[in-house]
This record gives C-alpha cells, structure tokens and sequence, in this order.
C-alpha cells in the first residue's frame, strides 16, 4: 500500500485527534509509520481518538497550533520525516460565534505549521489540509477546480482561504528551491464513523437517536457530495508518498479529493439511509430559517486533477457510504463503546481491499 512508503517513517500529524485526524492516524500506524501527533486536546466527548485506543500507538503531545514555539518544539523534538497538517477548528457555524478563534487557528496556525516546516531539517514531506470551503462559493453547478478564485463570505470560508494563500506563499518563497516538498489537498462533507462533532448532520442524528428522539435537520433539501472518510484520507496519504517520491508532477499543488456527482444526495436522502439502521427512530426539519441562510446549497468539487496526476479516484457508492457510517455506529453502540478499533481496521482493510480490485494506483 502507498509503495511502502510509511513503514518505519516518523510521520507526524496535526489535529490527531479529530475525526479525519484519527483514521489518517490509524491507518499510518498499521502501515508501520512511527506517529506522532499534535492538538489541543480532545474535541468531543466521546471522541474516535479515545474509540480507537490511539495514545497507546502513537506520541501524543497536546499544544495550542497558535503558539509557535512550542509547535517548534514538537517538531524539533520528533524530528518528522513527513507531515500531515489537519488542526483546525472545523465548525462552519462556530466560526460565527468565534471568528477571531476560527482566524487565528486556521490561517495563523496554518503559518505556524508553516515555520516549523521550514525550520526542521528532517522534514521532506507535508501535505497541508485545508478545505473545499476555501473557495469562493458562487452555487453553480459543476465542480471547482484546483485554480478557481479563493475567498469566502463568511468566517470559516475565509479562513481556510487565508490558509490556502499561506501555504502557496511559503511554497513558492520557501520550499521550492529546496528539498521539503509540500502540497495542499482539499476535501468536504466527509462521514463515517467516529464523527460527534456538533453542527453535523450525521453526529446530530446519532446524539437524537441513541437517545430515543428524533432527529432535528435544518436544511434537508441541501444537496451535497457525499463520502466517507476513507476517501480522502486515502488520497492524502497518496499525495504525501508521491511528494516523498519526489514526483515533479505534485510538488507545490493543491489537489481536490471529492467523490463523482453521483455521490449527489441531499441532506434528507442521507438521513432516510441511515434511519435504517435504526428501526422506528426519524427525523424532523428544524426551525430557523436564518440558520439555514448561511450554509452553501451546493458545493461540488472537480477532481479531475487527482484522477489524472495521481490515478486517484473514490471507489465507494452512496450506499457504500451510509453502509460503513451505519455499521460503524451500531458496532459502537451495541458494544457499549468497546471494540471500535477492530471495526475500524476492519473498514480500512475491506476499503483497501477494494481499491485493489479497482487497480488504484496506491493500492497495487
């Protein structure tokens, strides 16, 4: 898998503890990459980075990404090899309620990151996740691409925005006539398992249900691409494997990694699939139309450029996705909240396993 890139690399990971944060974790430490990761603590209680069991196989070290020194110090400390930047506060509407919190973390951490890549000889490799919220998002209909405008009307938007145009700007100052190679990757409305975020529609749904109620869904009709979070997680660890291959073709871009269109459902669609898997429990549209005013109706991404520059493409239906989110919940809850780590590794080798059979490039 990867070309065998991770086994026995020190690979370091930002933002471990969120949701994307610790499948990529998970998934590194059983390809035999020494990890280490850095956050501010848990996010959520209860949180997949307690699930999976993950301070048992990696170092964890908990910083504010805002404090540049100590970052620095991390990064001195483990001395990476490679490095996935995910911290963030990753909260649409949170950003509302806190935009200077959402600014500082994600543009100016962002930078910090940024610093202590280019002050640690021993990194060769980054990849820098962002958001497909970086673009300016004008509702059309067919995907953006990797050169569409920047920018955002509100917070969380911009924020990821600002973040983009960081990175480029230390790519092209910095680290383009040296050996650290780095790229940005850009993904949205992901799900799956381990997911208690607030404010997201699968977590909202699991909170009401295993509770006995019903769940609360602000803007059913909003259409989105779904995928789960295997997807791109698998895309960014091919991104960095080719970065560390030194492949010309990826160094210093910023890559897409969404599913086709006919991943296209709406919020309603995905909440009727996952009320199958719990019998006699449904769901309710919310009040509060001025909520619903500030969420995007429709944002797709075009990944052309990943199919063509790295043969990476999703590989999961719709009812794939909702078949692995719905599974991994009722696992959970059924156990009280033990054995987690097995159904999970068990996903990533029945994923993996299908990405062969469709002689993805990573997986050969």
């Amino acid at each position: 898998m990867f070309a065998d890139i991770y086994k026995g690399r020190r690979v370091l990971v930002t933002g471990h503890t969120g949701f994307k944060g610790s499948w990529l974790s998970l998934w590194l430490s059983d390809l035999g990459a020494e990890v280490a990761g850095l956050s501010n603590g848990e996010p959520t209680t209860p949180s997949n980075f307690c699930a999976l069991e993950l301070r048992n196989k990696l170092h964890h070290f908990e910083v504010d990404i805002r404090d540049r020194e100590q970052v620095l110090e991390i990064f001195q400390e483990f001395n990476p090899e490679i490095v996935f930047h995910l911290a963030a506060q990753a909260i649409v509407r949170r950003a509302y309620e806190n935009s200077v919190l959402t600014l500082e973390t994600n543009a100016f951490g962002t930078m910090n990151i940024l610093e202590a890549l280019r002050q640690t000889e021993s990194v060769e490799a980054a990849v820098l996740i962002t958001s497909d919220k970086c673009y300016k998002n004008v509702e059309w209909v067919w995907g953006y691409r990797e050169n569409d405008i920047l920018g955002g009307g509100d917070p969380y938007s911009a924020s990821k925005a600002c973040a983009e145009i960081i990175a480029a700007t230390y790519i092209e100052s910095f680290f383009s006539a040296n050996s650290k190679r780095v790229a940005t990757a850009r993904a949205g409305n992901v799900i799956g398992g381990g997911d208690w975020a607030p404010d997201r529609v699968v977590p909202d749904c699991i909170r009401a249900w295993t509770k006995g109620s019903s769940a609360d869904i602000r803007n059913p009709n909003a259409t989105r691409p779904w995928q789960h979070v295997l997807e791109p997680v698998s895309g960014y660890l091919w991104l960095g494997a080719t970065l560390w291959l030194r492949d010309q073709g990826v160094i210093g871009e910023a890559f897409n990694f969404g599913p086709s269109q006919s991943a296209n459902e709406t919020v309603g669609d995905l909440v009727d699939a996952l009320c199958c898997y719990w019998p006699g429990l449904h769901w309710v549209m919310a009040g509060g139309a001025s909520d619903v005013s500030k969420e995007s109706v429709l944002l797709q991404l075009n990944c052309d450029k990943a199919k063509a520059l790295l043969d990476w493409r999703t590989i999961l239906s719709f009812e794939d996705t909702v078949s692995y989110t719905g599974e991994w919940y009722k696992h959970y809850y059924k156990n009280e909240g033990d054995h987690a780590l097995e159904i999970s590794q068990q996903q990533i080798r029945d994923y993996s396993e299908c990405a062969m059979k469709e002689e993805l490039r990573w997986a050969s």
